[in-house]
């Protein structure tokens, strides 16, 4: 089968191909770099642009791979988690295209398709797995028994990390997004010059709270004394907070379930730090660890057309039934 998945949760207008026996074909994004001047996504601006790139995107994508739009089988589409009116965005475009094509279509959880992101290599999740899901919008813990059976181990209490990356960033004015900004210009500091607050770490759950780091790093920033010098170490120190919870969090909450197969996912997968001191502590700990390429991290298309797969394998089609959620977890279907 060879299935289109289109994402448009957020402000990423993403779309790619997917074939059932070879792998990804191909996936184009639209990055909207215009919500670069207000410091963070505007959701009327971003459900604009979504409209806007749509349709040449599809057409580019079926130019770029050859493909003729009777050969696509089946389509995929984040529903939700996300921004309701660029969901309702590409839901609308997924409609019309299985309308018009006569084809099978399916919403996928958006934290479903971050999860199997990790299979668009070719090679199956082992389970039990524990899969760290760590975006601007999430942070959570899965545990995955096998593709469709998922249990919500631990979330964030207010704010996800990529969140936290793309705040503190701003604090710093290291611009938008904060994360890769964040992450560049912490490789000259020290991050251990400020000793910023992990919470939660002794509660006896597997939960993550990042807003009391946002409020540290604030009051720090504006401290009497404080000076643009400060910067790099205050960035370097604010990434070690971060990420020390999150791989301390991951391998306490996979030891407690016994859960010997840890992956990533999201878009702060991308961040080198976390992947690095990830598979370390999974390494001293005797468990497999796995992260996507950097370019299935990030909201993309490829990684719907590939969740989508696993859904129309059952025969499943939504078509003008779908609709769009705001929150929610992933629900186990297998």
């Amino acid at each position: 089968m060879k299935i289109l998945g289109i994402e448009t949760s957020c402000d990423d207008t993403s779309l790619g191909l997917y074939d059932t026996g070879s792998g990804v074909l191909a996936h184009l994004t639209a990055n909207q770099l215009i919500h670069d001047k207000y410091g963070g996504v505007v959701p009327e601006i971003a459900s604009r642009q979504h409209v806007r790139n749509l349709l040449p995107i599809y057409e580019t994508l079926l130019a770029d791979t050859g493909t003729d739009p009777g050969e696509i089988d089946g389509i995929g589409v984040s529903n939700g988690p996300g921004l309701v009116g660029s969901l309702l965005v590409g839901v609308g475009f997924a409609k019309a295209l299985a309308v018009g094509l006569d084809k099978p279509l399916v919403g996928v959880h958006h934290i479903e398709a971050h999860i199997l992101s990790n299979e668009l290599e070719g090679v199956p999740l082992k389970s039990p797995a524990l899969v760290l899901v760590v975006s601007g919008g999430h942070t959570a813990l899965y545990r995955v028994e096998k593709v469709g059976r998922y249990d919500l181990l631990g979330n964030t209490r207010d704010d996800a990390a990529g969140e936290c990356f793309d705040k503190i960033a701003k604090l710093l004015g290291l611009g938008y997004p904060g994360g890769p900004f964040l992450e560049a210009v912490s490789r000259e500091g020290n991050p251990h010059a400020v000793e910023f607050p992990r919470a939660m770490m002794t509660q006896g759950n597997f939960d993550f709270s990042f807003s009391g780091l946002k409020t540290a790093v604030r009051l720090h920033v504006e401290s009497p004394g404080f000076d643009p010098s400060q910067v790099t170490d205050t960035a370097a120190s604010a990434q070690e907070a971060i990420v020390d919870a999150l791989v301390r969090k991951t391998l306490s909450c996979a030891r407690h379930h016994n859960i010997p197969h840890v992956y990533l996912a999201g878009g702060v997968a991308a961040n080198g730090v976390l992947r690095a001191r990830l598979a370390e502590a999974c390494a001293q700990a005797d468990m497999t660890y796995h992260a996507p390429l950097l370019e299935y991290c990030t909201d993309n298309g490829a990684m719907v057309a590939g969740a989508a797969s696993r859904h129309l394998a059952t025969g499943r089609d939504d078509r003008l039934t779908l609709d769009v959620f705001a929150r929610g977890a992933v629900t186990s279907w297998a």
